[in-house]
């Protein structure tokens, strides 16, 4: 099943956990947690998607390069501007549990910008 999400004037944790439990198929009566789920998600309008407070000066992105002393670190506002396909896709994962099935499951996720 096909399910279309317009992000425009959403808050990007709320609809990260609606689409996380769509690709989870907790939406449908016979959900099985050990199942991949079968259900597409398509993002549209996600340049219009919006983040409560100050968080797009205050929450920072991670990653380490793997030599010492190379921590990396970027702003919502800069990850964003760069890309937001992947500010989406990375709290979508950050929801979906960890295990096999992540990446089966993310793979069901198509963002359109």
């Amino acid at each position: 099943m096909e399910i279309t999400i317009d992000a425009k004037n959403q808050k990007l944790g709320r609809l990260a956990t609606k689409i996380a439990s769509i690709l989870q198929n907790k939406i449908n009566v016979a959900y099985e947690p050990r199942l991949e789920g079968g259900n597409k998600v398509i993002v549209k309008n996600i340049s219009g998607m919006e983040i409560s407070g100050r968080k797009a000066e205050q929450k920072i992105y991670y990653r380490h390069t793997g030599y010492m002393g190379h921590l990396r670190e970027k702003t919502y506002k800069e990850a964003f501007a760069k890309n937001p396909a992947w500010v989406l896709r990375h709290a979508v994962a950050g929801m979906l549990p960890k295990n096999r099935l992540q990446a089966k499951r993310l793979k069901q996720l198509i963002i359109e910008k």
